[in-house]
């Protein structure tokens, strides 16, 4: 997923990244696009996910590995458990917890062990919360994860709700709920977004589409854009310009914010054609009078 962040006409884009493939593609291939991303000459604030570090089941001291290699590329843009500060933006981005599964139990908790300290989810939520402290008063604060908070709801098609289980059920992140919480609570720190992915819009089993935006009852934006696929290969149905040998269609996920507000969040389908670009859908998930769709 790719949002692009608009404040001033200046373009700064996040990404919280959605892996479909296969394991034996994956372990081959993140490292290459992790490369390339990183090569990006824009602003940007990456946080990883549980495909990741699919092949790092046991952290080693001794050679490195995938997850370092990734790490050592992004530099500080990668921003689990940290801030990522933009002064001519007044913008700040907190990354919640790397490497995320979703749910209840910390995953690959060794890994996580070693190279944050974390324990468990209590010590999770301090991470992400004391990563926000000391934000510039005059910034806005969005939260990058790889997986939504708990208490979006717990039916299947919610926007972390399991698919995968007859009953649904929640599949949110509580140290990222327990963080925001405590960030309402006892800061001034202003978050009007949450953005992540992992809870793939088209949900499993045939069971429909997930809804994929939630305006919370804390005037926070919960934002998922794990559309997934999210490349594929152009076809007369799906491109008005482009063949089907000679072209792709790309989903990015588009958030513009004005003078500090949330203005309009789109999910937008670009055809791409050798170097020429064309805008082929846009479908409003926001926009500021209060209107919202999933």
């Amino acid at each position: 997923m790719i949002g692009t962040l608009k404040k001033m006409q200046t373009p700064f884009n996040f990404l919280s990244r959605i892996w479909c493939s296969s394991q034996v593609i994956l372990v081959m291939k993140n490292l290459e696009l992790v490369q390339d991303v990183a090569a990006l000459n824009f602003p940007k604030a990456v946080i990883l996910g549980n495909h990741d570090s699919w092949s790092t089941q046991q952290f080693s001291s001794k050679k490195k590995d995938r997850v370092q290699l990734q790490l050592e590329c992004l530099g500080q843009e990668h921003v689990g458990y940290k801030r990522l500060d933009f002064p001519l933006l007044k913008l700040s981005i907190v990354g919640g917890w790397p490497f995320s599964c979703g749910g209840q139990q910390i995953f690959r908790k060794r890994l996580l062990s070693a190279r944050y300290g974390i324990q468990d989810m209590e010590g999770s939520a301090k991470r992400i919360y004391e990563a926000a402290l000391g934000t510039p008063e005059d910034h806005l604060v969005i939260l990058l994860a790889h997986n939504g908070s708990t208490g979006l709801g717990s039916e299947l098609n919610d926007i972390c709700g399991k698919d995968w289980v007859f009953g649904g059920g929640d599949h949110g992140d509580p140290d990222l709920a327990q963080a925001i919480s405590h960030l309402k609570e006892t800061t001034n720190v202003s978050i009007p977004l949450l953005v992540f992915g992992h809870m793939h819009k088209e949900l499993a089993h045939g069971n429909g589409l997930r809804k994929m935006i939630v305006v919370g009852a804390d005037d926070i934006i919960y934002l998922n854009g794990a559309i997934v696929p999210r490349v594929k290969r152009s076809t007369n149905e799906t491109s008005l310009h482009a063949s089907n040998s000679d072209g792709t269609y790309r989903a990015f996920t588009l958030v513009e914010i004005l003078s500090g507000q949330v203005n309009k969040i789109s999910e937008s389908w670009v055809s791409v054609v050798g170097n020429e670009t064309t805008l082929e859908e846009e479908h409003i998930l926001f926009k500021s009078n209060g209107q919202s769709s999933c």
